[in-house]
């Protein structure tokens, strides 16, 4: 004998299906809102490092290792701004430069390392750069340069990642990585942007 069903029990399960697939949602629907954030640090070693010998097979100097390293990390930061601008910032993006240069010292880095920066200063000697030192980046742990790349900085990954966030955020710059007080990040801005910030302050006069 077969079992018949009526129209009216099968309209029923298409509705069944229907709000079903409404709870699931999209993933447009879903919230940027902070989440585990953590990444396993053995795995994220072993990612750097193919990253590493992927540039360093295409590269010549370690002038041209650091360019590459500089332009991955230009990659991750113009993402990343967006991500943590939502998440941390409601939309609002820093205008005065000591301001976002403390977003990047502080929020960037949390967002990045779980940690702030460990000093900002402004240089004594040029108006346009700055300096922020981080005695041991992340991304120099377990990194061993051979003797013919003597002054590799694997940061200057890093340093991409700040180039672009502050670029992104209209302050014109190059970042470059250096092996003083552990690494030292020099940034050096477009004298636009210093003769825009001597501008609005002195507005705020």
């Amino acid at each position: 004998m077969k079992n018949s069903i009526d129209s009216g029990e099968i309209m029923n399960f298409s509705e069944m299906q229907r709000v079903g697939s409404a709870k699931q949602g999209s993933i447009l629907d879903k919230s940027l809102s902070r989440g585990k954030t953590e990444v396993n640090f053995s795995s994220f070693a072993l990612l750097f490092a193919e990253m590493i010998r992927y540039a360093n097979n295409r590269s010549n100097t370690v002038g041209d290792l650091q360019d590459k390293l500089l332009g991955y990390g230009k990659f991750v930061g113009s993402r990343l701004l967006d991500v943590i601008v939502l998440r941390e910032k409601g939309y609002k993006r820093e205008i005065k430069l000591l301001n976002m240069l403390m977003f990047v010292k502080g929020t960037i880095w949390k967002n990045l390392f779980n940690k702030e920066a460990d000093k900002l200063e402004r240089s004594n000697d040029d108006p346009c750069q700055y300096l922020l030192i981080e005695k041991e980046p992340i991304v120099n742990t377990y990194i061993s340069v051979p003797k013919d790349k003597g002054n590799l900085n694997c940061a200057s990954f890093i340093a991409g990642i700040i180039e672009a966030v502050l670029e992104a955020s209209n302050f014109p710059c190059k970042v470059s990585a250096h092996w003083h007080d552990g690494t030292t990040y020099i940034i050096q801005f477009d004298r636009l942007v210093i003769a825009r910030e001597n501008s609005l302050l002195e507005l705020t006069r």
